[in-house]
């Protein structure tokens, strides 16, 4: 087993390779004193497991089922917002969701932890300690038994083992990550500021590796924060003229998942507000100092991000048998049912859903999620009530993109465009109907009134 350190995640070898030994002494954890309730347990606690968290505890907690929501983090922070997160324009605390006391109100339970294995046949999950930053043991190894197991764990960067990434680059796929990067950014101009002498190549220059909608989205908000930042008496050096963002997309154009035409009016946003765009071209190497493209081309840069293409997990690539794709996400059928287990669930992007008829598997989209959690809700329902699992059907409503207070393009439904005020309303109304399906309306209602007045109390960006 490996030595466990503090500030690692526990990832035990033994339980990657799904030997169930290490926890068979281990008694499992009862969900609920009921014992005669269905188990349903959630593993991942983004945007779609806890949507279906909630929707579940509301109709049934307590009732007829048992809900037990697992996730390593204690806080929740819709992902595709972590872009703003890692640019200052929103503060990850005043925006998280506490898993415990959002448990508490809406009739499931949350338990922290790390899912690191399974055993499909005693239907048990085996669940990492959780350790302290000094190293102290917070929560023991626990199991916790299933009748119905659903993996909702997302997706993280795929840096597709480019030598140096995953040392130098800093990927968004967290919370905390985004805050790292924040800090990093603002430390950054801070720097830059107060040196003497003048500043070496690749300072105050940030590289995005990835050109997709989290990566052109980013540069937009960079473009905006890091010169908010520097307007703060931050007047030793010309920022205007230092600060160089660039975006680097092996592609052949950014956005490669959108319509060419909003990816073409988005390019051209980008390249009034001087961000480069480089593309057709491959990231060989991540160093301290830049990226090198190609064999020859060096581009130095202070600031790094990673957002090229997305895996599932490491621990679902084989878990204990069940199928799954090369980027590690589990087959599922139109039912979202697991190939190989009637008990094991899989949504959102840790899912390889291919629909009937369709060429390609769905998108890893919040809406895909969204639109998953809500039916996970009736294939639960059927269960319970001793019915077939109703198919899926998946609904395309659309794409947006914005960038910061620069411009939004988007293409709904028939192929309607939309840009400006209007594509930035409908932007952001995704993610209050993400919270709606979190908190309910009226309190969605009210936290969007008291945040539009505490915008107007504190600086327009995070600058700690």
């Amino acid at each position: 087993m490996q030595i466990i350190t503090p500030g690692m995640r526990l990832i035990p070898e033994a339980v990657l390779a799904n030997d169930a030994a290490l926890f068979r002494t281990i008694p499992e954890t009862p969900s609920h004193a009921d014992k005669s309730l269905h188990r349903v347990v959630i593993v991942g606690g983004g945007a779609g497991g806890l949507e279906l968290a909630t929707r579940l505890g509301r109709k049934f907690g307590g009732r007829r089922l048992s809900v037990t929501l697992v996730d390593r983090n204690r806080t929740h922070i819709w992902k595709p917002l972590l872009h703003e997160v890692a640019s200052g324009a929103l503060s990850a605390s005043h925006d998280a969701v506490e898993y415990v006391a959002h448990a508490s109100r809406h009739g499931y339970r949350y338990r922290i932890g790390e899912v690191v294995g399974i055993d499909r046949a005693k239907r048990q999950v085996f669940v990492a300690p959780s350790f302290d930053d000094d190293g102290r043991q917070v929560i023991p190894p626990r199991v916790l038994g299933y009748d119905t197991l659903v993996m909702a764990v997302g997706s993280v960067s795929n840096d597709f083992g480019t030598p140096g990434a995953a040392r130098h680059a800093i990927a968004l796929d967290t919370a905390e990550q985004a805050a790292r990067f924040n800090k990093r950014m603002i430390d950054a101009c801070l720097r830059a500021n107060a040196q003497y002498e003048q500043l070496s190549p690749g300072q105050l220059h940030c590289v995005i590796v990835g050109a997709g909608a989290t990566g052109v989205e980013l540069a937009a908000e960079l473009h905006k924060s890091m010169r908010e930042i520097a307007s703060h008496n931050l007047d030793n050096i010309d920022f205007e003229r230092l600060i160089r963002i660039t975006i680097v997309e092996a592609g052949p154009r950014i956005l490669p998942a959108l319509p060419e035409q909003m990816a073409s009016a988005t390019a051209r946003l980008l390249i009034k507000l001087r961000v480069q765009i480089r593309c057709g071209i491959r990231v060989t190497e991540v160093t301290e100092d830049g990226i090198r493209l190609g064999e020859k081309l060096f581009l130095p840069a202070e600031l790094i991000v990673w957002a090229a293409g997305i895996k599932a997990p490491e621990f679902l690539k084989g878990l204990n048998g069940l199928e799954t794709d090369r980027i590690n996400r589990l087959i599922v059928d139109e039912t979202l049912r697991a190939v190989g287990d009637e008990n094991v669930f899989a949504i959102g992007d840790c899912a390889n859903c291919l629909l009937p008829g369709e060429e390609n598997a769905l998108p890893p989209r919040a809406q895909t999620a969204h639109q998953q959690a809500d039916h996970m809700a009736k294939v639960i329902a059927a269960r319970l009530s001793g019915h077939a699992a109703p198919a899926y059907r998946y609904r395309d409503y659309g794409s947006l993109v914005s960038l910061a207070d620069y411009g939004a393009f988007g293409s709904l439904i028939g192929g309607l465009k939309i840009e400006g005020l209007v594509a930035r309303i409908v932007y952001r109304s995704l993610h209050k109907m993400h919270l709606k399906a979190v908190h309910g309306l009226a309190k969605t209602t009210l936290a969007s009134v008291g945040e539009m007045i505490a915008r107007r109390a504190r600086p327009r960006i995070k600058l700690h």
